[in-house]
């Protein structure tokens, strides 16, 4: 099997080669979602997908992030969306795994909301097929918001300047769960973060990345294997694989995957993150056990943590260098940053500004 799997990295690298030269770098953008064709070469994000049934418009937006930084959603009005995906780290928390009502602390940390519209399935475990979906579980999640949706919608509903902007979105018809979270997803679709290095380096400027960071490209795109699974502008395959990281102290193994689709060959695969921003947001994994960037490019160094019977086949020692590692962390850590003002400086919406 290993062997195997040492012939699928070589083809890979190989088909990496073709479809991405450092020195010669243009956007690949294509109306197809990459999900469905393969590895695409990293670039800049392609315009944001917006389903049919939920068209942006301004006042939706506003709607929507007036909601998402509204604790009043939750059963003792103490966490929002922002609680656990703040912009301040990243579109996530602190961790290492996120706490919600109550000082209850769940067993997963918060994936970024940052760029999650480019993202086939929501969740560590894709058990959420859109963002409108995702927005829903929080609120009702007892560990994490703790709330019902028929009480969060009373709640709500007792609010007239909700009332007022429900109408002005939707029209006047009673508010449920579908409108709450198709605003929540609509400003979600409006967080996404570009112009980082990267990306302006991939338009032309060759001075925006050091020449460390144009080193870590090199090894992202080769030695490294990065991008067998963190591929095309979202950084990520959209997929789920096992590393074999090990549980944090005290924790019971996680099923990740396979608590979703019940085959007992997902169990412990979780969905590939975005490398944009990493460096915003430590720890890593879907456990917080890996402290830096540092730790996790260790972890695949080494061919993965535990040894997994459900290891996945791309998980190989790649006897990188201690400079070569370092030069893999430089890039990560300056060049896939966002300095897009817009949601780089996104800040909360004050309490005494939300609808009264």
């Amino acid at each position: 099997m290993r062997k195997l799997a040492a012939v699928i990295i070589m083809a890979g690298m190989l088909f990496g080669s073709l479809l991405f030269a450092a020195d010669n770098l243009t956007p690949a953008l294509t109306t197809v979602s990459a999900h469905s064709l393969g590895p695409e070469r990293v670039g800049n994000l392609p315009p944001v997908m917006v389903p049919d049934n939920n068209p942006q418009t301004d006042a939706k937006i506003l709607l929507g992030k007036q909601l998402y930084f509204d604790t009043r959603l939750s059963k003792d009005s103490t966490v929002s969306c922002a609680t656990c995906h703040s912009p301040a780290m990243g579109w996530s928390d602190a961790g290492p795994t996120s706490s919600g009502i109550n000082n209850q602390r769940g067993g997963r940390r918060a994936p970024p909301v940052s760029n999650a519209a480019y993202s086939p399935l929501q969740f560590w475990d894709g058990r959420a097929p859109n963002l409108e979906e995702q927005a829903k579980g929080p609120i009702a999640n007892p560990i994490e918001m703790g709330n019902t949706h028929d009480v969060m919608l009373r709640t709500v509903d007792d609010i007239p300047g909700y009332v007022e902007a429900f109408a002005k979105v939707f029209g006047p018809t009673p508010i449920n769960i579908d409108m709450v979270a198709q605003a929540i997803a609509a400003y979600e679709r409006t967080i996404v973060t570009t112009d980082s290095p990267f990306d302006r380096f991939v338009r032309g400027d060759q001075t925006a990345l050091t020449k460390q960071e144009k080193r870590g490209l090199e090894v992202f795109n080769g030695k490294g294997h990065c991008t067998l699974c963190h591929w095309g502008g979202y950084f990520s395959d959209g997929r789920f694989h096992n590393l074999g990281v090990v549980p944090a102290a005290g924790a019971k193994p996680d099923e990740g995957r396979q608590a979703v689709t019940k085959d007992p060959n997902d169990a412990g695969k979780f969905k590939t993150p975005t490398v944009r921003d990493a460096a915003s947001r430590p720890p890593y994994l879907h456990n917080g056990t890996e402290k830096t960037l540092i730790d996790v490019v260790r972890l695949y160094n080494r061919g993965g943590g535990l040894d997994d019977a459900n290891l996945d086949p791309l998980m190989l020692p790649l006897g990188l260098s201690r400079q070569e590692i370092d030069a893999l962390v430089a890039f990560m850590t300056k060049a896939m940053v966002s300095t897009n003002p817009l949601v780089a400086n996104e800040k909360p919406i004050p309490t005494q500004e939300l609808p009264k």
